[in-house]
């Protein structure tokens, strides 16, 4: 078992971040009742872990005797009948899944999923918890009619079925959607933090970890502490003892997009841009996120580029990041911005003449 699954804190007694939080959902599932909730804030933050733990602490630990299913969904529309598949996790309490996984089928399948929900109450530990969770991943990807949708549906079943909705951009969450949640900002745990969640980690597999390791550790996770942990255990791996030297083992797909940055940074011609969009177009085939593209791009070009056009480089990846989110083909807006940095970094050594 992963570390960052083995040490993740199963009950609110148990959290060393988030304690208020944590102390906060156990005294609202003391009341007996729970409205819908809306968990939000950046990736590894600790969202998913409160999630469970709330789960657990309402209906108790039958709750993780989850399966995993891929489960075809048949939705009988006015014209025709659609049939989507989707990857589920059940447990006879609840039912996790990412309904943005089906593109644009989603309001359907929203919809569809809540009412079978509806029609199939479940009886809980205690005989009086007469509604089941519902737990959607990565709202904030939803489209708008699904979002719509979801409104309407979350207050006809209110009393079958209540809804954790899970997401990082809470701006990209509907108003109407928000307002009928209870919303739980949970935030990037502080590098102090990190520390001491770490230093606990390496305490209990019996590891030495030098204080300057764990600050490189905590440096290159970026206030993630999914990722933090992800990558003390592949260092552990790799080479033990640590080491005050030690760097942190990156990703294969973040050496990749560092590459392709200095591809960037070395040639501006169209036949440099026709090379940097086939390794877009690998880093895509493999699955990595476009929106996840950009911005660690963006951040392997300002190491390389001077100060002077790094504030146009940052407005132009805003830009084109929010066409990503309006658009439809990732690629046509990650060629857009490259050919827009290598104008703005060939016209800059142009007026300074080193060109």
């Amino acid at each position: 078992m992963l570390w960052v699954d083995k040490y993740r804190p199963q009950t609110f007694d148990k959290f060393v971040i988030h304690k208020q939080i944590a102390d906060n959902l156990k005294k609202m599932v003391a009341t007996g009742d729970f409205p819908h909730t809306l968990f939000y804030g950046p990736p590894g933050a600790g969202k998913k872990t409160l999630v469970m733990a709330l789960l657990r602490a309402i209906y108790g630990p039958g709750v993780e005797k989850v399966r995993v299913e891929t489960k075809p969904w048949q939705i009988e529309l006015p014209s025709r009948k659609l049939e989507v598949e989707l990857t589920t996790i059940s447990s006879a309490y609840h039912l996790e899944l990412n309904p943005s996984d089906v593109g644009n089928n989603d309001r359907y399948v929203v919809q569809e999923i809540i009412k079978d929900m509806a029609r199939n109450r479940p009886l809980g530990v205690d005989g009086n918890k007469s509604y089941k969770m519902l737990v959607l991943n990565e709202v904030d990807r939803l489209s708008k009619e699904a979002q719509q949708g979801l409104r309407r549906t979350m207050e006809k079943y209110s009393s079958a079925c209540r809804i954790i909705m899970v997401c990082n951009n809470v701006s990209k969450v509907m108003d109407p959607v928000r307002s009928r949640c209870m919303c739980v900002r949970v935030a990037a745990p502080s590098e102090d933090q990190m520390m001491e969640v770490l230093a606990g980690v390496a305490k209990k597999e019996n590891l030495i970890m030098p204080p300057v390791f764990a600050a490189r550790l905590v440096d290159y996770s970026m206030r993630n502490l999914r990722r933090a942990l992800l990558a003390l255990e592949v260092c552990k791996v790799e080479r033990y003892p640590f080491g005050d030297d030690q760097e942190p083992t990156r990703a294969d797909w973040e050496l990749y997009v560092a590459e392709v940055a200095r591809n960037i940074m070395d040639e501006q011609s169209p036949k440099q841009l026709f090379v940097v969009r086939g390794k877009m177009y690998e880093l895509l085939a493999n699955c990595v996120p476009p929106e996840l593209i950009m911005r660690q791009l963006l951040l392997e070009l300002l190491k390389k580029m001077d100060d002077e056009i790094k504030v146009e480089v940052v407005q132009q990846a805003a830009l084109f990041e929010q066409r990503l989110q309006e658009g439809a083909k990732a690629i046509f807006h990650l060629e857009a911005f490259v050919a827009k940095v290598m104008s703005i970094v060939k016209n800059y050594m142009v007026s300074c003449g080193m060109a």
